[in-house]
């Protein structure tokens, strides 16, 4: 079997472990030969009363190593500014953006549009087929 990359991801999941990222999660966990390290942080390692600067901080450590940034969409409205921060620092370190539409979705925010350097379906082979071409 010929080796398979790990790919580096940060998925955005402001500061809550909705079932939606959860979901994610197991789109890239049962994805066949596909490899990959979550750098969001563990649900048993959420952050401890920070203020804004060193929250700020925080993510930033968690974005640096990544190779993509995973955005689904339908998370972005309750939590807009910490995931515009997000988006704008992997930006800022040319990182790739990876939007997701969320299943049913009617609007996707324009933001994440904007930011995402590709969107796709809310399914396993859409997202680690995009994955596989953001990253190198």
């Amino acid at each position: 079997m010929p080796y398979l990359h790990n790919h580096r991801l940060f998925i955005s999941h402001a500061w809550s472990y909705s079932e939606r990222y959860e979901r994610a999660v197991r789109f890239l966990n049962d994805a066949s030969n596909f490899e990959w390290t979550n750098y969001s942080v563990p649900v048993d390692d959420v952050f401890p009363r920070m203020s804004k600067a060193e929250l700020a901080e925080a993510m930033r450590r968690q974005i640096r190593p990544v190779q993509c940034v995973v955005i689904v969409s339908g998370m972005y409205v309750n939590h807009s500014d910490w995931i515009q921060f997000e988006m704008e620092f992997a930006r800022s370190l040319g990182k790739p953006i990876l939007g997701i539409k969320r299943w049913g979705e009617q609007r996707t925010p324009q933001s994440v549009i904007d930011y995402a350097d590709e969107m796709v379906a809310w399914n396993s082979a859409s997202i680690v087929a995009a994955i596989r071409r953001l990253v190198p």
